[in-house]
């Protein structure tokens, strides 16, 4: 399967953002990962809105930022984001991400309902991810 830049995206607020943001939602209907994988377009100033999912809906979400810069609040911290860095806002946490560049900010969002996590350990980059988070803290 394929999906090129562009197929299906759309522009929508977000949780009472202040301005649209172009969304594509990769492989709606056909994926059969438990996620939903978008990429995000924030225009200079644009802000996904303050909000949270609460414990009868749950939704972790994972944000990371391809280029641009970004604030990203969760609960009582802010993170100022670039390329490469990545928030995670768990389930019943107040978060909100805003463009905080002179440019476009983009973002893949990844997000569904917390469940069992995979043990990673049989493939060789979860193996290697181990290790160096193992290095990393000691």
């Amino acid at each position: 399967m394929l999906e090129r830049a562009g197929d299906g995206s759309f522009e929508y607020v977000l949780h009472d953002g202040t301005a649209p943001t172009h969304l594509q939602w990769y492989f709606r209907g056909s994926s059969q990962l438990p996620v939903a994988v978008q990429s995000w377009t924030l225009p200079p100033g644009g802000s996904e809105g303050m909000h949270r999912h609460p414990a009868d809906a749950p939704v972790e979400e994972l944000y990371l930022v391809v280029s641009g810069t970004v604030s990203m609040q969760v609960d009582d911290t802010v993170h100022e984001l670039g390329p490469g860095d990545a928030v995670l806002a768990p389930v019943g946490a107040d978060h909100d991400v805003r463009n905080t560049g002179d440019g476009t900010a983009a973002l893949v969002v990844v997000w569904g309902e917390p469940g069992t996590a995979v043990d990673w350990a049989r493939f060789g980059s979860g193996r290697a991810a181990h290790e160096a988070d193992r290095r990393r803290t000691g």
